[in-house]
């Protein structure tokens, strides 16, 4: 690579000299031979002025004042050809007098401008390639960064070229600290804001990546699920509330199905199939993955469809059970599980944890036909949420102990 020649003149222009006796002085910006010549709006007595220096070698306040002025301007300059450099831009004399005046060819890009703009996408993406929830999260971004920028830096928003390594580390000390995020949340929060600087970096409107040295690492977390007698008290326990008698029949539907809320949500009639044998499966693409599903419908979950076949909104929907947004159908989870005095963390998702566990592993369904029945692409992903449960080792052991117990008979002893 050729290295590049920089250089930095200042001279007087002495066929321009005013009546008061002052020669106005010009920057001359050098860099492979290539010049670019431009006025300073500064002014000197030619007769105090060292063309070798590049300065006025008078001892006036005034003339002090003029040396410390241009002492400045050189500095900068050689700023900027610095920063090019370790930027590895083109650099040239226009490039570098233009970013001295901030004539900037490219236009201020705003960080929340390039956040609104991939949101809106994701909107129209909803249902088709992309899930309501993960539309929902990004929104939930966005706003978490508007109210970083608000609060931190006491502004509506930013040039995204702003974004720094900074940046990043006083986002995520503000999610933990200002917003109660736990550590899994915080880091699906950073990497929606890491896609929106990937987007800048493929568009050019940055140059550097702020995310470099920057690792993220989600924490291994034992979700909750629920054990037979937990979900025996969950379907016996009486419940006349009817917002929570309805969450209770919908989750209880998730436990013997292993569906996933916004499967549940999206439940329709065509997702009933009956096999050669008159059997009813549930056979659906997932939301999420569009994997397959194919789940035997238990009796428990049958009667509850039976039940609310008739119900308005389904009815009016066109789906099989009555559903509400995610957030209330958690929170009333969580009152349904004092009620039904269940010591546990439930929500949306302890169903499909609760079928995988105790319904299917506990009771020897295979993990490949688990995997089968969540819509799972390999038993890798099935595993998460293998459980070993004490009735799993009882049942187990038991068949060891038979065995020996047999032989210890046959032998006599």
């Amino acid at each position: 690579m050729r290295r590049t020649t920089f250089k930095i003149l200042f001279y007087i222009q002495k066929t321009r000299i005013a009546k008061d006796g002052q020669a106005p002085i010009l920057l001359r910006v050098t860099v492979n031979g290539q010049r670019v010549v431009l006025s300073v709006n500064l002014k000197v007595n030619p007769k105090n002025w060292s063309a070798v220096a590049g300065r006025s070698i008078a001892n006036s306040r005034m003339d002090d004042e003029l040396n410390a002025r241009l002492d400045t301007i050189r500095l900068r300059l050689m700023q900027i050809y610095r920063e090019m450099e370790i930027d590895r831009e083109e650099i040239s004399a226009q490039k570098i007098i233009d970013k001295y005046l901030g004539r900037n060819s490219k236009p201020i890009i705003m960080l929340l401008d390039v956040f609104r703009e991939h949101n809106e996408r994701c909107r129209k993406l909803a249902g088709n390639g992309m899930s309501p929830a993960t539309v929902e999260r990004y929104e939930t971004s966005y706003k978490h960064t508007a109210e970083f920028i608000d609060l931190v830096y006491n502004k509506k928003d930013i040039p995204i070229t702003e974004v720094d390594h900074k940046f990043i580390t006083d986002y995520e000390f503000y999610l933990r600290t200002e917003r109660k995020c736990n550590h899994n949340t915080a880091v699906k929060y950073l990497k929606n804001f890491k896609k929106i600087i990937r987007i800048a970096l493929a568009n050019d409107y940055i140059s550097k990546d702020p995310f470099v040295n920057i690792r993220f690492k989600l924490e291994e977390v034992e979700r909750d699920f629920l054990e037979d007698h937990e979900i025996k008290a969950m379907i016996d326990k009486d419940i006349t509330i009817p917002r929570l008698a309805q969450v209770r029949d919908v989750f209880i539907f998730s436990v013997f199905t292993g569906l996933a809320f916004s499967d549940l949500k999206g439940l329709r009639s065509e997702h009933l199939v009956r096999d050669n044998n008159g059997d009813m499966w549930i056979r659906k693409a997932r939301q999420k993955t569009k994997n397959m599903c194919n789940i035997p419908l238990l009796d428990p979950a049958r009667l509850i469809l039976e039940k609310y076949k008739d119900h308005p909104e389904c009815v009016n929907k066109g789906v099989l059970l009555p559903m509400l947004c995610n957030q209330k159908y958690n929170a009333y989870l969580k009152e349904l599980a004092t009620i039904c005095e269940i010591n546990k963390e439930v929500s949306a998702h302890t169903g499909r944890h609760s079928f995988a566990t105790s319904i299917a592993l506990a009771n020897g369904v295979s993990i490949e036909n688990v995997a089968k029945m969540l819509g799972h692409s390999n038993t890798n992903m099935t595993r998460h949420y293998a459980r070993v449960l004490d009735k799993s080792i009882k049942r187990d052991m038991a068949l060891v102990n038979s065995k020996f117990s047999e032989e210890t008979i046959a032998t006599g002893q």
